[in-house]
């Protein structure tokens, strides 16, 4: 007899689930056996059957307050779970703690039917045949006499059998490739197995409620611990003979150090961690690859500008005492700062030369390119895995609800589809009042961002007028500086670590509030649930990381007035101006310094901290090496994996290539430093899973999930992004007006291609009669600022000049040019690029027609068989008639 459980449309048999009114409060309890003295065994005390999950607690008759009734509330909810467990088939071991006697390990056990009626519920695919299609054998064999060697070794790492796979049906088990019960179902493929029994079972029933799942147990403090075994020591090799020793070959051909060279073993990575964990490290493998051909050339592009930063015609004329020092300029802030002369921004003017060249721009075009090839190769790519792995249909076939969606369905409804009767946790109503209240919170994080924001740029306002009198004093001792430190390169870099320091405050508050929003909203399934939060985590990510860097590109120094009439924020702080050769700069420092700190802070949360509390537990618990420590008690002094897995990975990941190619115009270093990043963090990532966590439960994922779509919109709006920095931030654009401009316009004192006196023409002029602050008494009449706006005496003095409007709709029209070329470009190329290999769809239908042939067709011959009798005799009978009527006739 088979039933659908609420709301989810999974089959269960009834056979293995519990009847919660025959299970008693005080039901057995798995009986405490004596440890066998293997540390590596991965077996029950027989040897026979495999541990398939392990269930932690402290034992409360060992305590002294074991009256307490929420001891004894935990007792009976655990004794139930464990009756329960057993009640749908699964068998159950205790053993005592050799470190710790308080503790107790349940070790659980799935027999040969459950785990045949459990594949069938996930619609776990299975070998039906080996595949028979012919790979095509690549053009460069002849290189694999080198390329091996950045390979996994194959004498350690064998590559597996390809096979044909199908649904498993327990009534046709005979069509399915088994060669041995025992390895037909891998480790992986147990413990999700059993993950999911665990999360079912109940553990309190009370009238219509029912309460279950190992989740809320670990919450409650009734279980310590919920985990898969790892199959031995990191780095020693286990002498037993059942073990396959995959963490071992995956720490030393992946995780050590000495393989920091070699390509990664993602099929054995997926084998034994699921789908979820391969699918991540194939995304940021193919990544990194991916970054190298950027990184090589956003490096050109920095060396170029290295190198012809002394050459710069207008970077001489800054440096060049007979221009530059003889250009003086308006005071930067009111009241305490002085004139100043443009000659002491000579190194920044260098500094800004290797960023903003010609050389950008092509570097940003490229840019806008690259993401789209690589976001397109990404999908062909993943789309191979998919087919490798088994997980073309996942989400048609194998997503069920999560447990915590379950729990709460008491609504009923006709379901759309099946237009049959079904349990929901919620109505219409209070499905939109969840989702309403879950975007009111994310605005008001995102309100709050911009709040912080706003606050640093009040600091730097404030922070620059500090600086700009203290570097224009005649102390001695800040005499050493002055020729490299500006008082905006000073305040740029304390308000970006300030800056930095915010955000990782901000991340840390946020995070815990999206976790609550999204378990309020109550998604049906965990791929609703991680695409939820997945969202609302980057649009906050989004906006605490990137907003201080729009900021700097697209809003400083762009509404300052001019000297007789500066404009104000909040009526008091004089708005902050940018150096005499842009913000660009200033961006590069804010991007090194976010994208620097949040890499160092990343590595010290995710590998040193893991670390310390391992090294600290094991500590607190040694023993004497006389004792011998089995594998599950090995494990429990690990630390345990978050509820979020690589959710966090993912991010990191995302927000460093949102860096890599929404400011990429102001930094062609970003790839490079993204790219050195990227090899350490797959090794830590690999070494961290590998030696500082205990296994993580298998999980199965069809592709990289929301983050898919968000990396293609911060493809879209990097070309925006990158355009409007070349035109905006950038002094690349009225540098080539100014070079091109003689044959249009007479701009200066030029009358052919040269940028000879490009830096007096930027500059406007002031009166000094009509500057209200006059403090500083000067020999000069007049001051320069940068702007393009006419000279005193002129009729339409102070406003913006002809150049100016030239100059704007020059950049209006650079960006709808660049804009267009390169979104058709990417239109072409995704196109052009199919996401599907042809090899692999044609894989897919030969897969669908042996699944056809041999799991469906057999029916039909059953069919065919059972109605011959029946036709057989529906004929003789005509046949009669026939005979019948003749003889009548005749």
């Amino acid at each position: 007899m088979f039933f659908c459980c609420w709301g989810g449309g999974a089959v269960y048999s009834q056979e293995f689930l519990p009847t919660f009114e025959t299970i008693p409060e005080g039901a057995s309890v798995p009986k405490v056996e004596k440890f066998n003295g293997k540390s590596d065994s991965l077996f029950f005390n027989d040897g026979v059957r495999r541990i398939d999950f392990v269930l932690v607690y402290e034992d409360e008759d060992m305590k002294e307050i074991d009256k307490n009734r929420t001891f004894q509330k935990r007792k009976q909810r655990r004794e139930y779970f464990e009756a329960s467990l057993m009640k749908m088939g699964m068998e159950l071991e205790a053993a005592r703690s050799v470190v710790d006697e308080k503790l107790l390990f349940v070790k659980v056990h799935m027999p040969w039917d459950v785990l045949c009626t459990y594949a069938e519920v996930l619609h776990i695919k299975l070998p039906i045949q080996p595949n028979d299609l012919s790979t095509t054998s690549s053009p460069f064999n002849f290189l694999s006499c080198i390329t091996r060697h950045f390979y996994p070794s194959e004498d350690l790492i064998a590559k597996e059998t390809e096979y044909f796979t199908a649904p498993f049906e327990k009534d046709r088990l005979e069509y399915f490739y088994v060669k041995d019960r025992d390895l037909f179902f891998t480790p992986s493929m147990r413990s999700r197995m059993a993950y999911y029994i665990l999360s079912r079972a109940p553990y309190e029933v009370r009238g219509n409620i029912k309460k279950f799942g190992v989740t809320k147990l670990l919450d409650g403090g009734v279980y310590k611990a919920a985990y898969p075994l790892h199959d031995c020591r990191f780095n020693v090799r286990s002498k037993e003979d059942e073990c396959p020793n995959e963490r071992y070959l995956l720490y030393n051909e992946w995780a050590h150090p000495k393989s920091f060279y070699k390509m990664q073993p993602l099929d054995l990575i997926r084998k034994y961690y699921g789908e979820k964990i391969g699918i991540y490290f194939a995304w940021l493998g193919f990544y990194t690859a991916m970054l190298a051909l950027a990184a090589i050339v956003g490096l050109g592009c920095f060396i170029y500008g290295y190198t012809t930063q002394e050459t710069s015609t207008w970077s001489k004329e800054v440096c060049d005492p007979l221009i530059g020092g003889n250009i003086v300029m308006c005071p930067q802030c009111d009241k305490e700062c002085t004139y100043w002369r443009l000659n002491s921004t000579c190194e920044s003017s260098k500094k800004l030369c290797i960023f903003d060249n010609y050389g950008t721009l092509v570097f940003a075009v490229f840019m806008a390119i690259w993401v789209t090839v690589f976001l397109e190769f990404w999908k062909r790519y993943q789309a191979e895995l998919e087919y490798e792995w088994d997980t073309v249909e996942f989400l048609e076939q194998e997503e069920q609800p999560r447990p915590e969606y379950e729990a709460k369905c008491n609504h009923e409804r006709i379901n759309p589809v099946t237009r049959v009767k079904e349990k929901v946790p919620y109505t219409a109503c209070g499905r939109c009042i969840r989702v309403s209240l879950g975007i009111g919170t994310v605005l008001f994080w995102i309100v709050l961002i911009l709040a912080s924001v706003v606050a640093i740029i009040v600091y730097r306002l404030a922070v620059f007028f500090s600086f700009s009198t203290r570097l224009q004093s005649d102390l001695k001792e800040l005499e050493p500086f002055k020729e490299y430190v500006t008082a905006q390169m000073a305040t740029s870099v304390t308000a970006s670590i300030i800056s930095f320091v915010v955000i990782m405050v901000l991340n840390i508050l946020y995070e815990r509030v999206a976790i609550w929003i999204t378990d309020f909203e109550l998604p049906r399934t965990k791929t609703d649930y991680e695409n939820s939060l997945t969202l609302k985590m980057f649009l906050f990510q989004f906006v605490n990381y990137y907003s201080s860097c729009f900021y700097i590109a697209f809003a400083k120094g762009k509404v300052v007035g001019y000297p007789g009439q500066p404009v104000y924020l909040l009526g008091k702080y004089r708005n902050e101006e940018c150096d005499p050769g842009g913000c660009l700069i200033e961006l590069t420092t804010q991007l090194t310094v976010i994208m620097g700190g949040k890499a160092i802070w990343n590595n010290i949360q995710e590998v040193l901290l893991p670390w310390m509390k391992n090294l600290i537990f094991r500590y607190c618990t040694r023993v004497g090496s006389e004792k011998v420590i089995p594998r599950w008690e090995q494990d429990y002094q690990l630390q345990p994996i978050g509820k979020l897995g690589l959710f966090y990975e993912y991010l990191e990941m995302v927000i460093q290539f949102g860096f890599v190619t929404l400011f990429v115009a102001s930094f062609p270093l970003a790839p490079v430093l993204a790219l050195v990043n990227n090899l350490f963090e797959i090794r830590v990532d690999a070494w961290k899973i590998i030696t500082q966590f205990r296994r993580m439960v298998p999980e199965k994922a069809q592709d990289i999930g929301a983050w898919q779509p968000i990396l293609q919109g911060v493809a879209i709006l990097a070309v925006a992004s990158n355009a409007m920095i070349i035109a905006f931030t950038s002094d690349m654009i009225p540098r080539l007006v100014y070079y091109w401009s003689f044959s249009v316009y007479p701009y200066g004192e030029h009358s052919s291609h040269t940028m000879q006196g490009y830096i007096n023409n930027t500059l406007s002029v002031f009166d000094i009669q009509d500057f209200s602050n006059k403090i500083h008494a000067v020999s000069l009449s007049y001051f320069r600022y940068r702007d393009f706006r006419y000279p005193p005496g002129h009729h339409r003095q102070y406003e913006y000049s002809i150049y100016y409007w030239h100059v704007i709709a020059a950049k209006m029209a650079f960006i709808i040019v660049v804009e267009h070329i390169v979104y058709l470009t990417k239109f072409v190329l995704s196109y052009v690029i199919p996401d599907v290999p042809y090899t692999v769809r044609e894989q897919i239908k030969r897969e669908k027609y042996l699944s056809q042939v041999i799991l469906h067709e057999t029916n039909l011959k059953l069919v065919t068989k059972r109605l011959k009798p029946v036709a057989d005799k529906i004929l003789k009978h005509n046949e009669d008639k026939e005979e019948e009527i003749m003889d009548l006739y005749f």
